[in-house]
């Protein structure tokens, strides 16, 4: 007889999984809790598993294992920690971590499985520097260890010595506000020094609704590194404080080119501190995006000027927050609480095992993520972390919004528990993710997926299809898309425009992001055979589509001017001569530049493009029927959404050739052609020619 697994489903249940119920015999199973030996009451069978129920609860501050003849088997927990039973015990509300005040110092962690946790204080933030450490007794309380330091502890470094079933290990602090050099120790700091002159009045932009909003993806180190950007502090936080910066060829670069450009929200990809391993803050020669979470309350310090200085990293990020700010910019956070970099490492393992990941019932960690761990977000104190996590850098940094990496790994609850808080700010604060149905453990229907759109009001959508319907599919590098030159997609596109797949105000539309091959790679690679001039005009029909379509516009760093990585599709933890933003492209690909700029004005400027329900659309919004092939037209009428214009005409032709259709009639002004250079140009309805590959937008007033 083989045993495959042993779960604890409550504190008195353990279930067995069997490969022979023939040959078990009941009176042989022996039970062991922390060196005491259980009894059974009962057992029964359900499906292929037993399930037994104990005289006592199981004390899961010890190992349980269970003996049956020769075999020895560890029962796991996991089970456990999803329970009510489990909640009404251990839960706790009260604030975590170390919280700072003049005259004393509270600490708090939480970790019910530990016998044993000590703080250690030290004076210095180096980990091989043992120096001055002070060791102090925690006291616990339901499985909160707590201890009141008294005196000013500002700028001493601390970490918990935490003994879990007999093994001991120094962690970080999850709930660490600041941290020492590649965050091997937390810091304790009076956040208040950590404010630039004035934060107190700090405001951010105010925006109705999401739909108002566009979005621009950028890397710190990517967006300022490159040698002809101008910038002074190239890689840091302080290089988007620089104003008026130009290459050498006189061409905006950095905040200037942001401003020029006319985005309203600046989305970074990971600011957080992320491995020390992805990059060395003592020596950052490495190049990573930073999907690797080691410290998630804690700024990274690679992108400060000083990252040995724990309160460096925090002023120069809530610089350029209050910078960016003043220059009516919002800025929305990357995060990633699906999993962390090395999860038997990781300082939520080793407080307390098998709680913060996800697990199937073979004992194999859930892995949707790719990355070997999946964070159990549905457990209450996981779910407490990242709820507080979010909420702390709203309040502390004044960030704008998050998008959540992979979100379709974290459960409905938390999501909404998460935007029902942000809700309650003064300000808007936006809340979006990535909402691919990706395989965890986590059932279907608690996904925080986009299929379960209806479930998560108010909270947005990567809008993976409209991507694909414009370009071809990103996991395919030959597949084309409708702007790009493949028949019969003139009814997906529709409906993507339309709002069909999502609502307009959880629909994230965009054409290129840091992940697959940037735009002008996807083309260049699916359409080989392609004119330059061809290519570039495949280029402004997807911007053109993807800025006017109703939902929330996202435009990647450098696409805006055919930016390129060579044909490399996953550039994490390339050079930065791969990934940085190429300053001189822009100047040769400026007559696209332009392009773009035009299309983000006409929108800023005109609701109609903006409508935030789909009933509005379903008002304002009709296709003209009986097109040519490959050609999408609709009006936009009735001074749709309250827009000064009172009819506006758009209309797609993806042909390699001009087409002439029948317009309504009446006088229409020219807002856009394929070169944006048709202001003060008027057609009479009837018939009207569109340039190949072009984008034309007509008005009536």
């Amino acid at each position: 007889m083989k045993i495959f697994n042993v779960l604890l489903l409550k504190f008195n249940k353990i279930k067995i999984s069997l490969d022979n119920f023939s040959e078990f015999r009941s009176y042989k199973i022996q039970v062991e809790n922390g060196g005491k030996e259980f009894s059974i009451s009962k057992y029964c069978i359900v499906d292929n598993d037993i399930i037994f129920t104990l005289t006592n609860n199981v004390d899961i501050k010890y190992e349980t294992f269970i003996r049956y003849e020769k075999l020895y088997e560890k029962v796991h927990y996991f089970p456990l920690f999803s329970t009510r039973e489990f909640d009404d015990k251990y839960y706790h509300h009260t604030s975590l971590g170390a919280i700072y005040s003049k005259n004393f110092t509270v600490f708090r962690v939480w970790s019910p499985a530990a016998s044993h946790i000590n703080l250690l204080l030290y004076n210095k933030s180096e980990f091989y520097s043992h120096e001055n450490k002070t060791t102090m007794p925690m006291k616990e309380s339901n499985g909160l260890w707590s201890l009141l330091v008294k005196g000013d502890l500002h700028g001493y470094y601390y970490n918990y010595e935490v003994n879990v079933y007999n093994k001991i290990h120094e962690v970080v602090d999850p709930y660490s506000k600041a941290v020492g050099v590649n965050g091997a120790r937390g810091a304790i700091l009076d956040m208040s020094q950590t404010n630039p002159q004035d934060w107190e009045n700090d405001r951010s932009p105010e925006y109705r609704n999401y739909t108002d909003t566009i979005i621009y993806e950028v890397n710190i180190r990517d967006i300022s590194t490159h040698p002809d950007s101008g910038i002074i502090h190239k890689g840091k936080f302080l290089a988007l404080t620089e104003d008026n910066t130009n290459s050498g060829k006189n061409i905006s670069t950095c905040l200037n080119h942001i401003k020029e450009l006319g985005i309203t929200h600046i989305q970074f990809m990971p600011i957080f501190d992320f491995s020390y391993l992805s990059v060395d803050e003592t020596n950052p020669v490495k190049y990573n995006w930073g999907y690797d979470p080691q410290n998630y309350n804690v700024p990274e310090g690679v992108y400060s000027t000083n990252s040995y200085d724990p309160a460096c990293r925090i002023l120069e990020l809530k610089k350029m927050v209050q910078h960016l700010h003043k220059n009516n910019l919002s800025i929305n956070m990357d995060v990633v609480y699906n999993h962390v970099y090395d999860a038997p490492n990781s300082s939520f393992e080793k407080i307390f095992p098998g709680y913060y990941f996800r697990f199937y019932d073979n004992l194999n960690p859930s892995n949707g993520s790719g990355c070997g761990n999946d964070i159990a977000s549905e457990h209450s104190m996981a779910r407490k972390f990242i709820i507080d996590s979010v909420i702390y850098w709203a309040k502390e940094y004044h960030i704008d919004g998050f998008r959540f990496d992979l979100m379709g790994l974290i459960d409905v609850d938390t999501m909404n528990s998460l935007s029902k808080k942000l809700n309650m700010f003064k300000r808007s604060i936006m809340c979006y993710g990535e909402g691919w149905d990706l395989n965890t453990s986590l059932d279907k229907n608690l996904k925080a997926a986009d299929y379960n759109v209806k479930m998560l009001p108010g909270i947005g959508f990567f809008n993976d299809k409209i991507r694909n319907f414009i370009k071809g599919d990103v996991f395919n590098i030959e597949d084309k898309g409708f702007a790009t030159g493949k028949s019969l997609l003139e009814e997906k596109l529709k409906q993507s425009i339309s709002g069909y797949f999502l609502p307009p105000n959880q629909s994230i539309n965009y054409i290129s992001c840091h992940d697959n091959h940037t735009l002008w790679d996807k083309i260049d690679l699916s359409c080989p055979t392609e004119s330059f001039d061809i290519k570039k005009r495949m280029v402004k029909l997807c911007a053109a589509i993807n800025l006017i379509s109703q939902g929330i516009p996202f435009i990647y760093s450098g696409e805006e001017f055919c930016g390129t990585k060579n044909g490399d599709s996953n550039s994490y933890n390339k050079s930065e001569h791969v990934n940085w933003v190429d300053w001189n492209r822009k100047y040769e690909f400026i007559d696209i530049f332009y392009y773009y700029k035009k299309l983000i004005n006409i929108r800023k400027n005109h609701p109609a493009f903006r409508i935030n329900t789909l009933q509005g659309i379903k008002n304002h919004l009709s296709f003209i029927d009986n097109m040519p092939a490959n050609t999408i037209a609709y009006i936009l009428k009735d001074y749709a959404n309250g827009d000064s214009w009172k009819e506006i005409l758009v209309i797609f032709n993806a042909n390699k050739y001009s087409v002439d259709i029948s317009i309504p009639n009446g006088i229409w002004n020219i807002a856009l052609d394929c070169d944006s250079k048709a202001e003060n140009k008027t057609v009479t309805g009837g018939n009207i020619t569109i340039e190949r590959i072009s984008t034309c937008i007509l008005f009536k007033l």
